[in-house]
């Protein structure tokens, strides 16, 4: 680990609860809490483990709370340190994937030509046509073959950039395994965060339209309602642990989880621990985004250590031009070329902004202004407020997320909007707490709009059905003003225009991860606040989370 940790009051906390039980002397006892801080610290920056080295290890080994796999609240595996709960979560997800991996799957008889049904040999051409850069990958129907694999497989990876069609891809799978079966499948669809799970179940429920002719019966055996993975194991008030568990699985035939690189190392450890050990799991996401907030890298780590198990859609379809560009450099970490692409006069689909941020923001947020001024349509609204999205990579700051929204909101006053009060007339939230009581999860966003028949502020949801649902403010979970959102929060969601807003100077909070992840929101237009030096460290940034899972999956398969 190369970079500086921050040691909060919890890590302090723990480092001195462990070191005063570490039947140490007073010598060891000021390096072992120096690597219990460190491991803490680690923990909460997002590595699973802290790699130690021979000296450390020594030392651990002496002390009771250590040991190699017992229940203790230190375990030491092949030089990395872990809390125990950790490496319990990463033991029992390899564990689990190999016994997956393990089942001997019978080819179907069947296979090969319900594929052609679903991914015939010549295929029409798609409305986007297929960039060159992708003239190698014709000759391959990388969707074919994602089918074929799933099919035979128990656990299945589908991993591509924007627009490579993982969702199409999935959908024709799902109808492909119903008619395999008859029908009788039970198929549970999920993702991590509300807005994730919206946008996949509209894409099948439009998708679905377009399939190759199906009887009602595999129609309706072929499901649109897509959950959050919270929703799906069944969250237990004020607990980390779930309704659904290996004692109490889930009781679907096959679980497809969209957005699989938002899942930390927890997560995943207890959604695979929930599935039937004889039920499917297809994993999509891609592999380049951003890792989850919490710890782990778990989809880039799985990928990495699983190539049987991983096929990456290669051929984009509707992703394409200076955007597409943009973000291959970003993720080739060839900062220059991203720069003079940003620079390119001849194209306004990518572009540097020029100036005051502020003044950026509050010049493209007027058409939802106007909208708002003249109806109070919900629907209308939140449309209208979609269109455009700010993009912050830190939250604190003049340039993050709290003090950009704040200063749109000082400016919006000159335009007699009340953004002085708490509630006012347009307010775009978004839920940072779950609430299934309530239906609201994080990362969903809603509109306050004033109500003239009730004279009283409400605040509306688009629920997954695309009906709009009011409530009072009063009864919101945790929430926060969302004119700019963090790029982590904009993970599983698109917008037509983005505009991206670097901070003035360099923080070891920038990755080029982070960049391509924004950028990669953006379906039509994207726009970047940035100084030219901190965009090319930012691009040249890559991070590294330490974990053993990769080491652990392929130890299983020698």
């Amino acid at each position: 680990m190369t970079e500086a940790l921050a040691y909060s009051r919890l890590d302090q906390a723990i480092a001195s609860f462990l070191t005063e039980r570490s039947d140490l002397d007073d010598a060891q006892q000021h390096d072992f809490r120096q690597i219990v801080l460190d491991l803490s610290a680690a923990q909460s920056a997002g590595h699973s483990c802290l790699p130690v080295d021979a000296a450390q290890q020594t030392l651990l080994s002496q002390s009771p709370l250590v040991s190699l796999s017992a229940n203790t609240p230190l375990i030491l595996e092949d030089g990395r340190l872990y809390l125990q709960r950790y490496w319990q979560y990463e033991s029992r997800l390899v564990s689990n994937i190999q016994q997956r991996i393990q089942r001997v799957l019978e080819k179907p008889a069947q296979l090969e030509e319900l594929l052609e049904k679903y991914f015939p040999s010549a295929s029409p051409a798609p409305v986007l046509a297929a960039t060159a850069n992708d003239a190698a990958e014709d000759e391959v129907d990388w969707q074919k073959e994602a089918a074929s694999s799933c099919a035979q497989q128990a656990f299945s990876m589908i991993t591509g950039g924007p627009g490579t069609g993982k969702t199409t891809t999935v959908l024709k799978i799902l109808a492909l395994l119903q008619e395999l079966h008859h029908g009788k499948l039970s198929i549970a669809l999920a993702a991590p965060t509300g807005k994730a799970a919206m946008r996949l179940q509209q894409s099948l429920r439009e998708g679905k339209q377009h399939l190759p002719a199906l009887d009602a019966t595999l129609q309706a055996a072929i499901p649109e309602t897509v959950s959050t993975l919270h929703r799906l194991l069944g969250p237990i008030h004020q607990s980390t642990q779930f309704r659904h568990h290996a004692g109490k699985p889930l009781s679907c035939d096959v679980l497809v989880v969209d957005e699989a690189s938002m899942i930390d190392l927890a997560l995943m450890s207890k959604l695979v621990d929930a599935l039937h050990p004889q039920a499917r799991l297809i994993l999509l996401g891609d592999q380049d985004q951003l890792a989850s907030v919490e710890s782990g890298a778990v989809l880039g780590d799985l990928c990495a250590s699983l190539p049987n198990q991983t096929l990456q859609l290669k051929k984009t379809w509707r992703f394409s031009g200076p955007i597409k560009a943009l973000a291959t450099a970003v993720n080739q970490q060839q900062p220059r070329q991203a720069w003079q692409i940003l620079q390119d006069d001849a194209q306004q689909v990518a572009n540097v902004v020029e100036g005051d941020p502020v003044a950026y923001m509050q010049e493209h947020y007027q058409a939802y202004f106007q909208q708002i001024k003249h109806s109070s349509d919900p629907k209308a609204a939140l449309t209208t407020f979609s269109q455009f999205q700010v993009l912050a990579a830190l939250r604190q700051g003049v340039t993050g997320v709290e003090g950009l929204n704040l200063a749109l909101e000082k400016r919006l006053q000159a335009q007699e909007i009340a953004t002085y009060r708490t509630w006012y007339h347009g307010r775009p939230v978004m839920i940072s707490r779950n609430d299934p009581a309530l239906g609201l999860f994080n990362g969903d966003i809603g509109l306050c709009l004033y109500d003239a028949e009730r004279d009283q502020m409400r605040v509306w949801f688009e629920q997954a059905d695309g009906q709009m649902r009011a409530v009072m403010p009063g009864r919101l979970p945790a929430h926060e003003t969302v004119y700019a959102m963090t790029i982590h929060k904009s993970q599983g969601s698109e917008f037509p225009h983005v505009m991206i807003v670097l901070p003035e100077h360099d923080n070891p909070l920038l990755s080029g991860e982070l960049l391509y992840t924004a950028i990669t929101r953006a379906k039509a237009q994207v726009d970047i606040a940035a100084l030219p030096a901190v965009f090319m460290k930012t691009v040249q940034r890559r991070v590294q989370r330490q974990s053993g899972l990769q080491v652990k999956m392929r130890k299983a398969f020698l």
